[in-house]
């Protein structure tokens, strides 16, 4: 196993937004949250070692936790680094500081991804965030100047955004990744009961001042909502597009495990919330057959600007002929400027990276036409 996801439930505010697994704390849901994670991490290894080329703490807001707090957490996970591993925390402004970006430093994080979401103080409140515009400012800058590849995420399309000028304020940072997100509105969330609802139209034109103003400062969009300069490509988001191998530890943490032998091409695990998997409670498995495979193999590398090999996935998958199955499909979402082929390799064009979906769908109906359900999961 060489990636390894840790979720950390826990965060100071919960944003009227979010649908994350996040809880406040409170007494001894901690310690007892590491006490589980402990003996999580022990059973994984025993199935699982290698050196990990990539960890990364998500949440919630793990810097968040008290700094005895966050060495118990590191101090948990047996497995060694590999040389040049990126190791990534998500924080929030509002709790990083020189002494704590000192710690994380010195724990072996080398990459902090900031949730800023807006440098706009109004922007930021609508959305529920703690930390004002300025916060966030210094933020960044005190983790760059630590020395850490510095990843921003932003909230785009907003009502009363000056969308360029959250933009141009990331860039002149001088940050290396930015991922650029609109706002979901997921059912159940307080926004969604307050009958909030995106405007596509104008998230499209801030879809567009994205590319323009990040890709003038050298930040490249390699999937449909990051964009980085060469080499800042965050590696562990990588290995989810292209459906390698991860490990998941924590609440609510997935995993996802190729199968050689046994039923299906891969295993997808689920771990349960908080109270259950602190009680032990194992995590849900579900064997993921040839042609859900292919599905999710599709939806997900037609993220990337790279695209999908589609050689390779008939390799992993098994589905004989994939390439053939696919080609006429594939050849009209071509002629409507969506995808891309070179050779086995299937590319969305930019309008293919804002159309996802359009050059999706057309290929899914090829593969189920094609192969019968296997009824795997």
């Amino acid at each position: 196993m060489r990636h390894l996801y840790l979720h950390v439930p826990f965060c100071p505010t919960i944003c009227p937004y979010c649908d994350f697994h996040v809880v406040r704390r409170g007494p001894g849901l901690v310690e007892r949250y590491l006490e589980r994670l402990l003996a999580e991490a022990a059973e994984l290894h025993a199935r699982r070692s290698g050196a990990l080329a990539t960890l990364y703490l998500g949440g919630g807001t793990p810097s968040y936790l008290r700094d005895r707090e966050l060495e118990r957490l590191f101090a948990a996970l047996p497995w060694p680094l590999a040389p040049g591993a990126e190791v990534t925390l998500e924080a929030n402004p509002g709790t990083l500081s020189p002494a704590r970006l000192e710690q994380l430093r010195s724990l072996g994080v080398n990459r902090i991804s900031l949730g800023v979401q807006s440098f706009q103080d109004p922007v930021l409140a609508r959305l529920g965030r703690a930390h004002k515009g300025r916060g966030a400012l210094r933020a960044a800058e005190e983790a760059l100047a630590a020395g850490f590849r510095v990843s921003l995420d932003l909230i785009l399309g907003l009502p009363g955004q000056d969308v360029k000028a959250d933009l141009e304020t990331a860039a002149a940072l001088g940050v290396g990744h930015v991922s650029a997100y609109t706002l979901q509105v997921e059912a159940g969330t307080p926004f969604a009961l307050a009958g909030l609802e995106p405007d596509p139209d104008r998230e499209a034109e801030a879809f567009e001042l994205a590319r323009e103003v990040l890709g003038r400062a050298g930040l490249v969009r390699y999937e449909v909502s990051n964009f980085a300069r060469p080499g800042e490509e965050a590696r562990h988001n990588l290995a989810y597009w292209r459906m390698a191998e991860w490990g998941g530890l924590g609440p609510a943490a997935s995993a996802h495990f190729h199968t050689p032998a046994g039923p299906g091409v891969a295993q997808r695990r689920t771990n349960p919330p908080l109270p259950r998997w602190a009680a032990g409670e194992p995590p849900l498995r579900e064997a993921i057959g040839p042609l859900e495979h292919a599905k999710e193999s599709l939806m997900m590398g037609l993220r990337l600007r790279e695209g999908v090999d589609l050689a390779g996935l008939a390799r992993r998958s098994g589905l004989a002929e994939l390439g053939r199955v696919l080609a006429p499909a594939a050849e009209r979402l071509a002629a409507e400027g969506l995808l891309e082929r070179a050779r086995a390799r299937l590319r969305p064009t930019e309008a293919g990276l804002d159309r996802l979906h359009a050059a999706l769908l057309p290929l899914w109906e090829a593969l189920e036409a094609a192969y019968p359900s296997d009824g795997a999961s």
